[in-house]
């Protein structure tokens, strides 16, 4: 787990190793303990490392033999192993027991399509073909890894965090009015944007190549479901086992100590069974003080802990803390993600760091096996599929004219949609009518198509599919990469603690795509599969236990402990995107005016922490103490 940056200037300009110096600094927390650099050809490649294997041996950049292909890895790739065994049976002569060493050796024997094709694992890489003075950045099936890039004038510059090219000097930061009407329905910035003009996300399972100027975005893998109605319970349940338990296998490599979060569900216990079937296993929960008993989940992480045998430990974050850190958490996602359990993993990535390098987590298997609760909504909702489209668009007119939070209006409004229209992923935070009102004429002058319409290339190969298994599709393109994994690497990052994701393997995705729609969601049981096959591996009640996720406080924590601080930020926020009259609306609405009002209170203020962290304090470039080798 490391920070990697790069430059390719313009036609006609050097590299400035200060310049990358500057980009290697602003990362640090991404790799604190060591430092490479490489220079040659009119390119250059930075690397911060956070040491995770061959801690004397690994450091990057690496190159082949002749010195031809030169590349630096942020992740783990957790089939190298066969990787530089076959390599060295074709003559291939490796110098380390590095995994990031395989990458240059295998781009020479099959280039960038036997490269992506190989690997299995978390990563963002960079590679240069000096041959051809071609830079590649792949970033990996899922999107676990982030990796961001911004050209002008010919030139491309390119990192692991956004931090990272703001210390460049050469992208300037500024906000992208297109992508503030995206985050307010979405919740965060969708692939391939950012909030940052300018600056973009190279989107999952894709590359791209930069060559005299010239830029091409290549998909190379394609995370398509194929349910399988052949499939009998039992068989199912065993072949996730085994494939599961494989995965965890593959995720502990690592020469430094290791551990895994425990939540009060089945997803986080099935990676620390596996893990504790294999050695002791220090694990790690978070709480939060004031809240109701019922929802406290530390409990229930401890039970779990106490029944699988582990070293537990537990944090609990008051609302002063929350708010306190609030503004450095904002400034550590750098695109902001108005989910209130992102702060949650900040904490408990703290805490974890005090005793190990290396952390397992559950994220994944909720969009693999359909475990969200909104996944049953295609069964509430059933009826209006014997509803002609007119009737059922009438049904929808007819619902629009009732009270705000009236009880049935909102499975009124939702029914009378098209799913391709109402669902655009795990959250829906404004609708567009609501963004018209709430942000200024200004503000909208570069508004986007509609929500749904960002989708539309999701729902598009999956038609006569299930609609179970179309919302998982669209949660894999857009609320898994964008949200849960942005999150997850950014809070722990901030900590230097590398996260990983065992239910996020190319090969237990292959398995999971084939589940068929009976055993998806079954008698109001979700991720029905996935729980049969834990069953031998949890104690009960455990495997049927109903997901909690973190269950933030927010609303009572918006309504009396940071009732205040979140007044003063709205009464700052910034007159040329919002209309003041709706903030206040929106902050002084009592009842059921508002829809879901706390989580839209916390969607803008995340955005105006964010544009306070970032538009009003811009990041300074501060000069390092040495250049950059060159080569």
């Amino acid at each position: 787990m490391c920070g990697i940056c790069g430059i390719v200037p313009p036609p006609g300009d050097a590299v400035d190793p200060f310049v990358l110096g500057r980009m290697m600094q602003a990362m640090i927390h991404r790799g604190p303990d060591d430092a490479g650099q490489w220079v040659g050809g009119g390119q250059a490649l930075g690397f911060r490392r956070l040491s995770i294997l061959d801690l004397a041996g690994g450091r990057q950049p690496m190159a082949n033999e002749s010195g031809s292909v030169v590349s630096v890895v942020n992740g783990e790739i957790y089939n190298y192993r066969e990787l530089r065994d076959e390599l060295r049976r074709r003559g291939h002569r490796l110098h380390s027991n590095s995994d990031a060493e395989v990458v240059p050796h295998l781009f020479e024997e099959g280039g960038i399509a036997g490269l992506t094709a190989r690997l299995r694992g978390m990563f963002a890489l960079a590679l240069v073909d000096r041959a051809t003075e071609t830079l590649y950045l792949v970033r990996d099936h899922f999107g676990i890894k982030p990796l961001y890039y911004s050209q002008s004038g010919g030139g491309l510059w390119f990192a692991s965090e956004i931090k990272s090219l703001l210390a460049s000097g050469r992208v300037k930061p500024e906000l992208d009015l297109s992508s503030l009407w995206n985050y307010l329905s979405f919740q965060y910035v969708p692939e391939p944007g950012t909030m940052f003009a300018g600056i973009q996300k190279l989107p999952p399972a894709h590359y791209l190549a930069f060559r005299r100027g010239t830029a091409s975005l290549t998909r190379y893998w394609q995370a398509a479901f194929r349910p399988d109605d052949r499939w009998t319970l039992p068989d199912l349940a065993l072949a996730i086992e085994e494939r599961l338990r494989d995965s965890v296998r593959r995720h502990m490599v690592s020469d430094v100590p290791r551990g895994a979060y425990l939540s009060s569900g089945i997803d986080s216990s099935a990676v620390v069974a596996l893990l504790r079937e294999r050695e002791p296993v220090d694990t790690f929960s978070i709480g939060f003080s004031g809240r109701h008993g019922e929802i406290n989940e530390l409990s229930l992480a401890a039970q779990t802990a106490q029944q699988l045998g582990t070293r537990h430990h537990e944090v609990i974050v008051t609302a002063e803390r929350y708010q306190a850190e609030l503004p450095r958490i904002i400034r550590a996602q750098e695109d902001p993600i108005a989910d209130p359990s992102a702060p949650a993993l900040y904490f408990l990535a703290e805490e974890a760091r005090r005793y190990v390098t290396v952390v397992l987590s559950g994220e994944g298997a909720d969009e693999l096996f359909a475990g969200y609760p909104i996944y049953h909504e295609p069964y509430a909702l059933r009826p209006f599929a014997w509803l002609p489209a007119g009737m059922r668009a009438a049904v929808g007119r007819w619902a629009l004219r009732l009270p705000p939070g009236l009880k049935g209006r909102g499975y009124l409004e939702r029914g009378a949609e098209p799913l391709e229209h109402r669902f655009i992923g795990n959250a829906k935070m404004f609708s567009d009518p609501e963004k018209r009102a709430l942000l200024t004429p200004a503000a909208t002058a570069r508004a986007t198509p509609a929500a749904w319409e960002l989708t539309a290339p999701y729902w598009a190969p999956t038609t006569g599919l299930d609609p179970v298994t179309r919302m998982q599709t669209v949660d894999c393109h857009t609320w898994l990469p964008g949200d849960i994994l942005m999150k997850a690497d950014k809070m722990s990052m901030a900590h230097s603690l590398e996260l990983r994701v065992p239910f996020l393997d190319v090969q237990v995705f292959e398995l999971a795509a084939t589940v068929p729609e009976r055993y998806k969601v079954a008698g109001g049981t979700t991720k029905y599969a996935l729980r049969e096959a834990l069953r031998p591996l949890l104690p009960e009640p455990l495997a049927s236990r109903p997901k909690l996720g973190f269950p933030i406080p927010i609303r009572r924590w918006i309504g009396h402990e940071m009732r205040e601080f979140v007044r003063d930020q709205f009464a700052s926020a910034d007159v040329l995107y919002f209309n003041r009259a709706m903030l206040r609306d929106i902050l002084e609405a009592e009842g059921p005016t508002v829809i879901n009002r706390d989580r839209k209170l916390w969607t803008i203020l995340v955005f105006l922490l964010w544009h306070r962290a970032f538009l009003e304090q811009p990041v300074r470039a501060e000069r390092p103490e040495c250049p950059a080798e060159r080569v």
